[in-house]
């Protein structure tokens, strides 16, 4: 085979290749948006390793490499994804392991982290027949960096060419003329972190940090609609990928008097460091703001974990994206915002304490992307530990949902009212 070429080949009579990116025709049926994929599998070797997914139908797809980590990007319709618990947490061969998930409207993805520098050999849809489904098989081959990288940027020019033309997007937009216009009621923007093909954290009983936030946020906009005294917004009403970016510009473009990101803690069980001791006492919540400086390594460590967001969701960062990117944006903060967010997150803290645990250092703060609106009050909560048994089970209770939303409420009323902010009732 050619040095970064891809051999091109046609199987059911459905394959078409070019530079690197597969494009399929769908059938005309009326399945065509709502494939369901029931199961993955890996298998081969460090030389060459097959990526399958089993499909109701067969369905567009592309194809694609990323760099930095060593990603197979494959982008396909909408389908519903009904695998088996724990499904692409450990693979074989080449690939490490794979995730999938909603990435915008009507537009899934599947992320294969790679070993290292692979091609694509071969990829294809195999129609149904014989009784088996439909199949959507990736063949990668070991490569060199230089083979890699050819391919990667031919499919990089042919994206250019041809962009998609469904873009990534929250809740559809947000008309900046009218976001703070209902009744001068304040906005509040709530952001469930991670979604898509992003889990976030996973516990061993298959809870899924996504999925808890989601609820989460769901019950605490009831909460806060209930008063009557509130707008509120969420950055995602479902299982969906949203950049952290874009996140950001949600609360700004809303005009938001407050951002609250919404994420679930955990150890990392397979840290040779981390014990069982560790695991059943270390819970609570936490509540971070913004800093160029983490208070301590934890708050390091948290932050650099879910800054990870956009490249698990398979998003190739531009070089600007950090480093010195986040100095200026720090710098350009308003130093009433930073401390509106303090003492917002003093108030919440308050409010928790009286019906949740919380850490032994409650307040931390560090370099996280999302709390970057310059303009917004913004805090990161982190809600309990889902490594701890206790805590996972009180974040997947409907009650204990309910009571800490209603103090959240309390606490966002509180807040509001000593800085002589508007707030009907």
């Amino acid at each position: 085979m050619r040095t970064g070429a891809i051999s091109i080949k046609v199987i059911g009579g459905i394959l078409a290749v070019w530079a690197g990116i597969v494009s399929l025709p769908v059938q005309a049926t009326a399945q065509d948006n709502s494939a369901v994929a029931r199961d993955a599998r890996v298998g081969g070797d460090l030389k060459r390793t097959r990526f399958v997914a089993d499909l109701s139908d067969t369905v567009e797809f592309r194809a694609f490499l990323l760099a930095d980590p060593h990603r197979v990007i494959v982008d396909l319709p909408k389908v519903q994804f009904l695998m088996p618990p724990g499904v692409g947490e450990k693979g074989r061969g080449l690939i490490n392991a794979f995730r999938y998930g909603l990435f915008a409207k009507g537009k899934s993805r599947i992320v294969i982290d790679t070993v290292g520098p692979v091609v694509i050999d071969k990829a294809f849809v195999r129609p149904a027949e014989n009784g088996q489904p439909a199949r959507l098989v990736i063949d990668l081959i070991k490569a060199s960096e230089q083979e890699f990288e050819e391919q990667r940027q031919r499919q990089a020019l042919l994206r250019a060419v041809k962009p998609e033309t469904d873009q990534v997007s929250i809740n559809g937009s947000v008309d900046s003329s009218t976001a703070n216009a209902d009744s001068g009621k304040p906005v509040i923007v709530l952001d469930p972190g991670h979604g898509g093909p992003d889990p976030g954290t996973v516990t061993g009983g298959s809870v899924y940090e996504k999925d808890v936030v989601l609820a989460f946020c769901k019950e605490l906009k009831a909460a806060l609609e209930a008063t009557g005294r509130f707008r509120v917004l969420m950055t995602r009403e479902e299982d969906i990928f949203v950049p952290l970016g874009a996140r950001v510009d949600f609360a700004r473009q809303a005009q938001a008097n407050l951002m609250l990101s919404v994420h679930a803690d955990a150890l990392d069980i397979k840290h040779p460091l981390v014990t069982k001791k560790m695991i059943q006492e270390v819970r609570g919540a936490s509540v971070y703001t913004l800093s160029e400086e983490a208070s301590d390594a934890l708050a390091n460590v948290i932050a650099t974990r879910e800054n990870n967001s956009d490249v698990l969701a398979g998003v190739e960062l531009p070089p600007s994206a950090d480093g010195s990117l986040a100095s200026i944006l720090i710098d350009l903060m308003h130093r009433e915002t930073k401390n509106l967010s303090i003492a917002f997150a003093k108030q919440l803290l308050n409010g928790l304490a009286q019906h949740t645990p919380l850490t032994k250092t409650p307040h931390r703060y560090a370099d996280f992307r999302v709390l970057k609106a310059e303009d917004v009050p913004s805090v990161l909560l982190e809600l309990g530990f889902l490594s701890n048994p206790n805590d996972e089970t009180a974040l997947t209770s409907e009650e204990w949902r309910s009571n800490v939303a209603k103090a959240i409420t309390e606490s966002i009323g509180a807040f509001f009212e000593q800085r002589l902010v508007s707030v009907p009732g």
